[in-house]
């Protein structure tokens, strides 16, 4: 066993007094056990050094002490914590080599997209880092050591499972045992969600959700159990893997992933296929029962149950300027409406377009009207980066802090990241915040859970996004004031800590009662394994009116025996009457999840409760049995519901589609509601049955659109796209969600008569420019289309189409099309024209290109002419760069090449633009030269090297001359080259970046760029993100050099507000806080004091920036983009 050299020098600097103690005991190489331990002295002192040098913010009445430092918690991701009070640790080795983050590897993003299993993913990393291809790989670590960057590097590093123990009771962690170091296939990702029970622990790692156990009692791991398996279908954003695995009320687990998506194989046999989107799924310990709880969501990190088995969570975002997080309430069978193909493939095709449904159908707002139907909205848009979550089991913290949720908010920076509390209350079926407060921040939490002992304990990545090998792990309490639950507390530790298999059922009984629900559902969960035995006591909490909890708490534990055998049920049948609207919406609950068919009777008259949460929990109920003669009572109820409550129309709908009969949905289309029309269509969509073709008919645009969307989007309804494409010839219908999937099926089916209905469309005059654009272009792609949906953006797989036809069909409409007016449309027909090798047109295009004032239609024009082998094309050219726009004479330039150019004319050309061309016209021509033979380009790169090195040459052309240089291939010029450059240190490496860049290009990035997020944590003009400092007048602010800086070093220099800092005083005083003010002469802090303290520079010895929760840009984006975004920056001033 041995410790990298980063993490010995961890445990030297921080501790000085730790030590390893290893087993020399033969294990498998997945569970070699390393001990940590600390002297208790020692340690309890460095406790205290660490929490005084950390500037914490905290709530009025909370207080937070270390509990376990550095060198205990390595990398902490997920937590969880035993009944003796020991935390147990997720630590990822893999983030650092083996999990890829597809903003990185924009080059894979179409075929990531496209893929459709784990065995898929295994395919792409085994052909992408084959052994033949080590020399192009050789940024890959060659972890194994032979001489090889391959695929087989990816199965080296491990995860790990650390647990952490306070041994002597003081308070501090003293001892840290790792107990498993496993999972390292080349497909595994990153240890996620982790839950600790009595006798086993599950993990999420995907590709699998393990179970492992301890079977001799050593505490060391040494049996795992996949229990479902089929995760991480795709290369998509890092951190976007498992997580979450908690124990629901009903004994079940439950645990999720994110948006790189599923593809399950259930151990009934039956396939659920969720490739792009995350998931919440559940199933019995032993992996039976398997279920797709929820779908549709990106990436919510962990979720929890409240007292009433409530599902809350907190779901990321989609990194599109304008949008927020999500608070959710999750429920059974729901679409939160997320794909991961709205993010990334689609938009870096060139033969696809820009459309974003989830922006531009408002898919991410609370419920609007008009909001697409599929789909249930959040409760409403929330913090930054949710990661850990807990609900308050009832005895922890203060009273102050009862019926309360805590959320991590997680941003990479400890100074702009927080725990949130807050509570809820009642809306119809579901849920509205009711409540919040800011309880912590200073840190960087990432797990968060209650211990036994009734505190908070929250683990502590310390800062940045990337790998450290330590960490923290700090409790969080009520300070003694504020500590009114003390006595309680102390009793819900103790009742924690019992053998609950050795408690008597009277005893167990009275547990069920407790005002702590980990103690009920422990109760609950013991008196389910006696069976028979235990049976009459949850009965008996049944039948007790004192408690509703304990109530509750039986019906769960009925429930539970139902499950396995249904005559358990009979207990449940009479709370259908009872007086408490929460005990009725229990058993019915119960009673669907057991399907127990006879109770269906009964559930039917529930739909018309006056509480909507009975109305909910029936309808889901009668789903779950199928019961047939449920339908009209569930089309009355949502009828009667009338679109107001989703969650109630969710229930229906779900119920209706698992029932199954598709009859009644159809007798629908007619029917005067526009409520029982929607619910129709979105149960054939969830049937997939072709009949939802019937309501594209439908006299109201949002039921049309609602089954278009049914129809194109995800796996589709095949049989319905004709009807789809049909829709083109619908004069009537005006809305872009109709008309670009009626596009898009034309398309897809492909046929003569869909052609000629697209061609007929695309010559219409009365459809918006946009719509019109985008049937020229969908035209021009007919023979050779994208391999994704032009709409939504899922992988349709490659089509290959006789050309010849296309252009029979195009040809006679040609004339017309070049006679349209709008821009985006002469673009289109350009587009058009070259992909479709159209070449008879070429004088009419040529002629629009000398009648258009345009120069983005010029700027088309052009390369598409010069695509279609124009017989003019040199003279074109000629014109073009003559022509008074810069930007159509830069692409003129662009099209400059080795047939069109000769040696001895070359010169010339260079030297005119040299001259008098532009900084944009000079960076084209040096492109051009680097696509040139050398032959001809050498003495005209050496010349231009010179005049660069006597400063004669602007900087702003440095990018594109090192480019051309390197190109050449020509190792005189590349060595002149690199001795203007010392490359001492990252700036040098980028300092061509910092001149010569396009602001616009630089804007689209900041706002747009899915890769560097810029908007998502830095606002321009009040729009963007509050993570990072507003970025309106920066360019008064920071010369270009450090603009620079704060792209590639982005931890070298920290904006006030907004980052740590480590002051070391003359006198030897070390000030820790967060940087509040810098001037030349001082600094001000904010410590944990009230009071921000005033430091002159004079009195400082050194200075420490704290690492930047940005990632450094140099590693997401190419110099190229860089350049522009600093010009963007650089030009924002007041």
């Amino acid at each position: 066993m041995h410790l990298n050299k980063q993490a010995k020098i961890q445990l030297s600097a921080s501790l000085g007094v730790a030590f390893l103690v290893v087993s020399c005991m033969k294990m498998p190489r997945s569970s070699q056990p390393v001990m940590i331990k600390e002297d208790p002295a020692k340690a309890l002192a460095n406790a205290r050094e660490i929490r005084e040098k950390t500037a914490i913010k905290l709530a009025d009445g909370l207080q937070m002490s270390l509990w376990a430092s550095d060198s205990l918690a390595p990398d902490p991701v997920a937590m969880s914590i035993d009944d003796k009070g020991r935390v147990y640790l997720n630590r990822t080795n893999r983030q650092k080599n083996s999990e890829f983050d597809i903003r990185g590897h924009r080059d894979w993003m179409t075929e990531s997209i496209g893929l459709q299993t784990v065995e898929d993913r295994r395919a792409f990393l085994r052909k992408t880092f084959a052994p033949e291809r080590s020399a192009e790989n050789s940024w890959l670590a060659d972890l194994n050591e032979d001489g090889s960057h391959d695929w087989r590097d990816l199965a080296v590093e491990k995860d790990e499972i650390w647990r952490l123990e306070d041994t002597n009771n003081d308070g501090i962690a003293d001892v840290s045992l790792r107990i498993l170091e496993d999972f390292y296939e080349e497909v595994t990702d990153v240890a996620g969600g982790m839950l600790v029970r009595a006798k086993d622990m599950f993990v999420g790692i995907a590709p699998d959700l393990w179970r492992l156990e301890d079977r001799n009692g050593d505490g060391i791991i040494d049996k795992k159990t996949s229990i479902s398996h089929g995760y991480g279908v795709h290369i998509g954003f890092g951190g976007h893997g498992m997580s979450g695995v908690i124990e629901g009320p009903d004994g079940r687990i439950y645990w999720n992933i994110g948006d790189i998506g599923a593809n399950i194989t259930a151990p009934d046999g039956k396939k659920h296929e969720h490739p792009n989107s995350g998931i919440i799924a559940r199933s019995n310990p032993d992996g039976s029962d398997f279920e797709i709880f929820a779908h549709g969501l990106r990436n919510t990190h962990e979720f929890v149950f409240d007292e009433y088995g409530n599902l809350i969570s907190s779901d990321n975002d989609g990194d599109h300027p304008g949008e927020s997080e999500r608070l959710v309430h999750v429920v059974e069978g729901s679409d939160a409406g997320w794909r991961s193909n709205w993010q990334y493939g689609k938009y870096t095709d060139p033969k696809n377009n820009k459309y974003k449904v989830w922006m531009d159908e408002k898919l991410f707002k609370p419920r609007w009207d008009g909001q697409a139907a599929y789909i249930i909205p959040p409760i409403m848009n929330y913090h930054n980066g949710p990661t850990g979550m807990v609900y308050n089991p009832g005895t922890a913290l203060g009273s102050d802090w009862k019926k309360k949720f805590f959320l991590v908010e997680f941003v990479g920076t400890p100074t702009r990241s927080h725990i949130w509390s807050f509570g809820l209350k009642p809306k119809g079926a579901s849920f509205e915040l009711d409540g919040e407060k800011d309880i912590v921040s200073g840190i960087l939490p990432t797990g968060i859970k209650f211990g036994p002992d009734g505190a908070l304990y929250v683990a502590d990545w310390i800062n940045g996004w990337d790998t450290k090998n330590y960490g923290r792990v700090w409790k969080l309490d009520v300070t003694k004031e504020k500590n009114d639950l003390a006595a309680v507390r102390q009793e819900t530790k103790r009742l924690i800590q019992l053998d609950y298999a050795s408690q008597s059922e009277d005893m167990l009984y009275s547990l069920l009662s407790n005002v702590d629900m980990r103690i009920r559902q422990k109760a609950q969960f013991e008196l389910v394994s006696r069976g028979a035995k235990g049976a009459p006591m949850l009965t008996k909490a049944i039948d007790q009116t004192q408690s509703q909890l304990a109530r509750i708490h039986g019906i769960w534990g009925v429930g539970q025996l139902a499950r396995v055998n249904k005559a358990n049920a009979l207990t449940l049948l009479p709370l259908l009457k009872d007086k408490d609207p929460e005990i009725i919406t229990q058993a019915a609950k119960m009673l669907g999840d057991a399907r127990i068919a006879t109770a269906g009777s009964e559930l039917i008259p529930l739909l018309k409760n006056t509480s909507p949460r009975v109305r909910f929990y029936a309808a889901e109920a009668l789903g779950r049995i199928a019961y047939a003669d449920a339908v009209t009572p569930l089309i009355e109820m949502i009828a009667a519901n009338n679109d107001e409550d989703v969650y109630i129309r969710h229930a229906g709908v779900l119920a209706l589609s698992r029932i199954g009969k598709a009859e009644p949905m159809v007798a629908l289309a007619n029917n005067p509601s526009k409520a029982l029309r929607t619910a129709a269509v979105l149960v054939l969509r969830r049937m997939k049955n072709d009949n939802i073709a019937l309501f594209l008919n439908d006299k109201d645009e949002y039921i049309v659109a609602e089954a278009a969307r049914g129809i194109n989007d995800d796996l589709s309804i095949p049989g319905a796209l004709p009807a789809l494409a049909a829709k083109l010839q619908d004069k009537s219908i005006t809305s872009d969600v109709i008309l670009r999937r009626a596009i898009n099926a034309a398309l897809r089916v492909g046929t003569d008569k869909e052609l000629d209905m697209l061609v007929a469309f695309a010559t219409r005059t009365d459809i918006k420019d946009d719509v019109k654009a985008e049937a020229l272009a969908t035209l021009g792609t007919w023979a050779n289309p994208s391999v994704l949906d032009r709409v939504d953006g899922r992988y349709r797989g490659k089509i290959e189409r006789d050309p010849d036809g296309v252009r029979t069909k195009v040809t006679p409409h040609v004339a017309n099309f070049l006679k349209e007016k709008n821009s985006e449309s002469l673009i289109a027909v350009a587009g058009l024209l070259a992909d479709l090798k159209i070449t008879s047109a070429n004088a009419q295009l040529a002629e629009l290109y000398d009648a258009t004032t345009d120069p983005k239609v010029k700027a088309a024009i052009l390369p598409a002419l010069n695509q279609l082998s124009y017989a003019q094309m040199d003279a074109l050219i000629k014109k073009g760069m003559d022509d008074k726009d810069e930007s159509v004479r830069t692409v003129a330039l662009g099209l400059l090449d080795n047939k069109n150019v000769t040696k001895e004319s070359l010169p010339a050309i260079v030297s005119s633009i040299f001259t008098k061309g532009t900084v944009r016209e000079q960076q084209k021509m040096l492109e051009v030269l680097g696509k040139m033979e050398a032959d001809k380009t050498q003495v005209i790169l050496g010349d231009l090297i010179d005049q660069l090195a006597a400063k004669k040459l602007s900087p702003n052309l440095s990018l594109e001359l090192k480019e051309a240089v390197d190109a050449s291939g020509v190792a005189t010029l590349k060595t002149k080259m690199a001795s203007l450059k010392p490359n001492a240190s990252a700036l040098d490496e980028y300092a061509e970046t910092m001149y010569g860049g396009n602001r616009f290009q630089g804007r689209n990035i900041f706002n747009t760029n899915s890769t560097a997020q810029c908007v998502r944590c830095h606002a321009v003009g009040g729009t963007g993100g509050a993570v990072g400092p507003s970025l309106t007048h920066i360019g008064d602010v920071l010369t270009r050099e450090q603009l620079l800086q704060a792209l590639v070093e982005p931890s070298a220099r920290i904006a006030p507000g907004f980052g740590s800092v480590s002051i070391t005083l003359k006198d030897g005083q070390v000030v820790n806080g967060t940087l509040a003010k810098e001037t030349a002469e001082e600094l001000t802090i904010n410590t944990s004091d009230a009071e921000p303290l005033v430091i002159p520079v004079a009195r400082i010895t050194k200075r420490e920036n704290m690492p930047s929760g940005m990632p450094p840009m140099g590693s997401l984006l190419s110099k190229r983009e860089i350049r522009d975004v600093i010009e963007y920056l650089a030009n924002l001033k007041k």
